[in-house]
């Protein structure tokens, strides 16, 4: 049995290397992420997760792991920041505030989905101008969900969290290796 990555991110690649795993091959979906009008922050990351592993082709012998990751603050869906001006006034919004991040996980194998969705609370501590300035100047910011990774420079920013450090990184080790298992790929054994 294969597994496909759903996902071109590198550090869900890392998460998986965590748990022994290599993907066989890496298809990234390409799917509109556009959140449906006054659909709430984690319906919206489960059905993107859902999406993508049901748009990734396989064969009869392939698992595809997706996942979808975003910041919600309240009932807002922060997801990429098209530019540094958007990725800035999310940094404010969230600055001195708690807000959570969802990371959905899907795992497609035949015309089974298996599901799982991780919340995780995340406190962010005051920024003052020259910490948004030197973190938005470093581009560190481009391609994540809420315009943060917690791995990189604003983890200075993360004085706590309640919940999963990896599915702030983007996937939940603990709860793919479950929907793995329970799509019958061998986490635990032999991966040929």
């Amino acid at each position: 049995m294969k597994l496909i990555l759903g996902s071109g991110s590198p550090r869900r690649k890392e998460l998986l290397a965590q748990i022994g795993l290599t993907p066989d091959d890496i298809r990234s979906p390409d799917i509109d992420e556009t959140p449906l009008k006054g659909e709430l922050p984690r319906p919206y990351c489960a059905r993107m997760a859902r999406e993508k592993a049901q748009a990734v082709p396989r064969k009869s012998d392939e698992i595809v792991l997706c996942a979808d990751t975003t910041v919600a603050l309240g009932r807002r869906v922060m997801g990429k920041p098209r530019d540094e001006k958007e990725a800035a006034e999310f940094l404010l919004a969230m600055s001195g505030r708690r807000h959570k991040v969802i990371t959905a996980v899907a795992v497609a194998r035949g015309d089974l989905v298996y599901e799982a969705d991780v919340v995780t609370v995340v406190k962010m501590k005051r920024l003052s101008d020259i910490e948004l300035n030197t973190y938005l100047a470093s581009n560190d910011w481009q391609g994540k969900a809420g315009g943060y990774g917690i791995q990189g420079l604003a983890g200075a920013f993360i004085p706590w969290i309640q919940g999963s450090y990896s599915a702030v990184m983007g996937l939940p080790v603990a709860e793919t290796a479950t929907l793995l298992t329970a799509a019958g790929y061998p986490v635990y054994g032999d991966h040929t």
